[in-house]
């Protein structure tokens, strides 16, 4: 073999073994394990910038994990392909499932105000074959407990659905009135991937409970160029509705529903609390 041909060879060598080599699943944070939270009360309400970004994770305020409290989820895929970087993930908190779009770098952050006790985040690849998963332990004794907590997620990127929740004493609480007068609120308006936008609210009253989701408008994933279609005949939304979060009564309901044109408000849920 001449020597001109060595070290060409050697490179090719080197890109196959990068394309070989499997994608890492990173969590920053949260990190695992036993953990103070600065010994403030959970905060549900974030500030929003609006129009929201991609990726939006609201608040300003500094945790314990080096980071935004808002962005209180973060990580990267390390040696993924574009392509796969542009399929939804799967990120699982205390046992709600849901996609999780990630940036051009691999790198990825999610808000959420996690309930005192013990938590879980699992981040996995749309192939569900590589993840990662922390367990930690929030020992706080301030932060108060969520008695009703509503997830919205969906599975279509570049897609904006808004969560709207009506509580027995009236209050109407959306992206436009995101702070109600019984303490509940609406974390962050996300317009773009595939949410959350989270409720919560630490003493639910008593009656009857409505929740909507308003889709929007959007629908054009931006994959493209790999085979998959650009934009989204349906989507589905996701609510997760969690009552009494972290006690021995938790109870975790999961609804789907089919979303096709923009305008749509679609009741979700109706239920009796408690």
């Amino acid at each position: 073999m001449s020597r001109p041909a060595l070290p060409l060879l050697l490179a090719l060598c080197a890109l196959l073994a990068a394309a070989a080599a499997p994608a890492q699943v990173m969590l920053d944070a949260p990190r695992g394990g036993w953990r103070h939270s600065g010994g403030e009360p959970a905060q549900h309400m974030q500030d929003v910038n609006y129009p929201a970004s991609r990726v939006n994770a609201g608040g300003a305020r500094s945790g314990e994990d080096g980071g935004e409290l808002g962005a209180a989820i973060r990580g990267r895929i390390a040696g993924a392909t574009a392509a796969k970087l542009k399929q939804p993930h799967l990120l699982v908190v205390n046992g709600v499932a849901m996609p999780l779009s990630v940036n051009p770098d691999g790198s990825f952050a999610r808000p959420y105000a996690f309930p005192p006790g013990a938590n879980s985040v699992e981040v996995r690849t749309p192939d569900r074959k590589l993840g990662r998963r922390v367990n930690f332990y929030d020992a706080n004794p301030a932060r108060q407990r969520v008695g009703l907590r509503i997830v919205l997620s969906w599975d279509s990127d570049m897609t904006d659905i808004d969560l709207h929740v009506i509580s027995p004493d009236g209050q109407h609480v959306f992206f436009g009135e995101r702070l109600g007068k019984n303490g509940g609120a609406l974390d962050v308006d996300v317009t773009g991937g595939y949410g959350p936008e989270i409720y919560a609210i630490p003493s639910p009253p008593h009656g009857n409970w409505q929740v909507y989701v308003n889709y929007f408008g959007g629908g054009m994933s931006g994959v493209g160029g790999d085979g998959q279609q650009e934009g989204q005949e349906i989507t589905i939304a996701q609510v997760a509705i969690i009552t009494r979060e972290g006690t021995p009564d938790e109870k975790l309901q999961v609804f789907r529903v089919p979303l096709r044109r923009p305008g749509e408000l679609t009741l979700v849920k109706s239920f009796v609390y408690p």
